[in-house]
C-alpha cells in the first residue's frame, strides 16, 4: 500500500510550492495539499496509518516543522538577495558587455537547472535584459531558442511568465509555483535551452539611448546582443546548437527581418569581410505574427463577419461601417497601398503612419469593440492569462536577486512611438519571409483562432500571399486535423520546410490558453519535423 503524507513545502530559498514525490522504497511521498487540509490534518492522516507508515512518522514531523516556519519565512529570507555580479567584456568591441547573476532562484527551481538573467550592452548606454533558463533536460545537447514578445515595445517577460516559461506568479505576487505543465513535461525549457530578451531599449527592463525607430534599424543590436553572447565563456557552446528563433504579434515582423540581417552578416564573416560570431537560425516559428497590414487589415472586416467557430462579432450596422472604412476611396486599403508604393521615400514615413492611424481607428478598433482584441471570448476587466508577475518584477528584493537595476515597463511607451512615427506598423515583412521560406528555413506561422488582433485569416492569408517555391501547393492544400490523444487540438498545413497551424481555442498568447498543444508543436519544430498528430 502506498503510504503518503501530503505536503506542499514553501522552499525557504526559492519560494516556490514544490511537491516532493517519490514511492517507496525508492523514497517517501509528500502529497498532502497543506493548503486545503492543514498540518494538524496532514498529523491527523499519518497517525491513522502509522501501520503502514511507522519509520515515516519523524520524517514527516521535520518536514512539517519546515513547512509551518517557511510559511512564515519573509520574502526577503527567500533568494539571493546579495547576488555576485558577474561580468564579461567584448574583446572586439569595448561597448559590448554582459552584466549578469546565475541561479537566483527565482522562478526556476528545478534540482541542477541553471539559470542566468542581466544585462547585455548593446552599445554605450544601452542595455538589453535577458533572462537564460537551462534545458532541464540534456541541456549539453538541447537547443537553443530565443523568445521574443512583441508590441513594439512590449516585455519578453509576457512570454516567460504567461506563456511557456518555467514558473508562474501566484497571486500574492511576491511567490511563484513551477509551471503547471511543467510537471506535464510542458514548460519549454524542458526540451529546449530558452532564452528571453527584452528588446528594442526601453522595453521590460531595458535601459539607455534608444536609437530604434523600426523593426529594421532594430535588427543590428540584437545581432550584437547575439555577438557578445555566443563570445562569452556562459553562451559560447551555444554558437554551434540548433537555434530556434521563437516570436508572437510584432513578431511577425521581428521575426523575417532579423534573421535576414543574421543571414545577411554571416554571409560577410564568411566572405573574411567582417569579424564576428556566425548565428545560424534553424527554425522560425511566429505565433499569431503581424506580416502585412494590407493582408491582415482586410482580415479584420472578414474576421469581423464570420470568425470560423464563433460567428459574427459586431452587430450589422458596424459590420457595414468597417466593410466601408476599408474599401471606399481613400479608405484603409488605398492608404495602406500608398504606403507600399512610397517604399522607402523621403515621405513614406509620414504616408504609412497616416495609413496605419486610419486603418486602426476605422478598422481595427471597430471589428474588436467591447471584446479582448487578444481573446474573442473575453470583454471582462479580470482578464486571462493573469499578470500577477508585474508586482513580482517590480519587487526590490527580486529585482536585487535576478540583477534587475532599472524600472520594468511591460509595454513601455517610448519605443512604442518611435515606430510609430516611421509608420513601421504599415509596412509589409513578406518579402523577407518569402525569401526565407525559399531558402529551405524550417518555418511556422501558428495562431490561435480566438485572436482578433493578428487572427489566422490574416495569418493565413499572409502565407498564401508568399512568393515561394511552395506557393501553389500550399494554396492547394487541405486543412487536416492535428490530434493528441485523438482530440483536435490543430487545423495545420503542411508544405516541405513550411507549416501553418490554427490553434483551436487559442487567444492571441497561444501556449498560454492550449499548453499542451504549444508544447507539441514547439517540440515538432525543434525536431525538424512536419506537423502531425500524436499519442502522449
Amino acid at each position: 500500500m502506498r503510504c503518503c503524507v501530503d505536503l506542499y513545502l514553501l522552499h525557504r530559498k526559492n519560494s516556490e510550492r514544490m511537491l516532493l514525490s517519490a514511492t517507496p522504497p525508492y523514497g517517501y511521498v509528500c502529497c498532502l495539499d497543506a493548503l486545503k487540509l492543514g498540518p494538524r490534518s496532514c498529523i491527523f492522516h499519518l497517525l491513522r496509518d502509522m501501520g503502514f507508515c511507522s519509520n515515516l512518522i519523524l520524517w514527516c514531523l521535520a518536514a512539517l516543522a519546515w513547512f509551518s516556519s517557511a510559511l512564515a519565512t519573509p520574502l526577503s529570507g527567500r533568494y539571493v538577495l546579495e547576488p555576485v555580479y558577474s561580468r564579461f567584456t567584448s574583446k572586439d568591441n569595448p561597448d559590448l558587455a554582459l552584466r549578469f547573476v546565475e541561479n537566483s532562484g527565482v522562478c526556476e527551481t528545478t534540482p541542477g537547472v541553471r539559470q542566468i538573467s542581466g544585462y547585455i550592452d548593446v552599445g554605450t548606454n544601452m542595455s538589453m535584459w535577458f533572462w537564460f533558463f537551462e534545458s532541464r533536460h540534456a541541456p549539453e545537447t538541447a537547443p537553443i531558442t530565443l523568445w521574443l514578445n512583441g508590441g513594439p515595445g512590449c516585455s519578453s517577460m509576457i512570454g516567460l511568465f504567461q506563456e511557456n516559461g518555467p514558473c508562474k506568479v501566484n497571486p500574492d505576487g511576491l511567490t511563484t509555483t513551477l509551471n503547471p505543465f511543467s510537471l506535464l513535461k510542458k514548460s519549454w525549457n524542458n526540451i529546449s535551452n530558452m532564452l528571453y530578451i527584452d528588446q528594442p531599449i526601453g522595453t521590460g527592463f531595458s535601459f539607455g539611448d534608444d536609437e530604434v525607430n523600426s523593426t529594421f534599424t532594430a535588427s543590428p543590436f540584437v545581432w550584437q546582443a547575439f555577438q557578445v553572447l555566443f563570445e562569452s565563456k556562459q553562451f559560447a557552446k551555444f554558437e554551434t546548437r540548433e537555434f530556434i528563433f521563437a516570436t508572437e504579434s510584432y513578431g511577425g515582423h521581428y521575426g523575417p527581418e532579423f534573421v535576414t540581417f543574421f543571414d545577411q552578416q554571416n554571409a560577410l564573416i564568411r566572405q573574411g569581410k567582417l569579424p564576428g560570431e556566425i548565428i545560424t537560425v534553424s527554425a522560425l516559428m511566429i505565433n499569431n505574427g503581424w506580416y502585412d497590414p494590407l493582408i491582415q487589415n482586410q482580415a479584420y472586416v472578414d474576421f469581423a463577419f464570420n470568425a470560423p467557430g464563433y460567428g459574427p462579432l459586431q452587430p450589422d450596422n458596424v459590420l457595414q461601417q468597417l466593410n466601408q472604412s476599408f474599401f471606399m476611396p481613400g479608405g484603409c486599403k488605398d492608404q495602406e497601398e500608398a504606403c507600399i508604393a512610397a517604399a522607402s521615400d523621403s515621405d513614406s514615413d509620414a504616408i504609412c503612419k497616416k495609413a496605419d492611424n486610419f486603418c486602426v481607428n476605422n478598422v481595427f478598433s471597430p471589428a474588436v469593440g467591447d471584446r479582448d482584441s487578444d481573446d474573442l471570448r473575453q470583454n471582462s476587466s479580470a482578464l486571462f492569462p493573469s499578470s500577477f508577475y508585474q508586482t513580482l518584477l517590480r519587487s526590490p528584493d527580486i529585482k536585487a536577486a535576478i540583477g534587475a537595476n532599472s524600472t520594468y515597463h511591460e509595454c513601455a511607451n517610448a519605443p512604442f512611438n518611435l515606430f510609430t512615427k516611421t509608420g513601421d506598423d504599415a509596412r509589409t515583412l513578406l518579402p523577407q519571409l518569402s525569401a526565407l521560406a525559399d531558402s529551405g528555413l524550417k518555418m511556422l506561422l501558428w495562431a490561435g483562432d480566438a485572436d482578433i488582433n493578428c487572427n489566422w485569416l490574416g495569418g493565413h492569408a499572409s502565407a498564401l500571399a508568399m512568393e515561394w517555391s511552395g506557393k501553389q501547393r500550399l494554396a492547394k492544400a487541405e486543412f487536416t486535423n492535428m490530434t493528441i490523444n485523438g482530440g483536435a487540438v490543430a487545423a495545420i498545413k503542411n508544405v516541405d520546410n513550411f507549416s501553418f497551424a490554427r490553434v483551436y481555442q487559442a487567444g492571441h498568447e497561444v501556449p498560454a490558453f492550449q499548453p499542451q498543444a504549444a508544447f507539441e508543436i514547439f517540440k515538432q519544430v525543434i525536431h525538424m519535423k512536419q506537423l502531425h498528430s500524436v499519442k502522449v
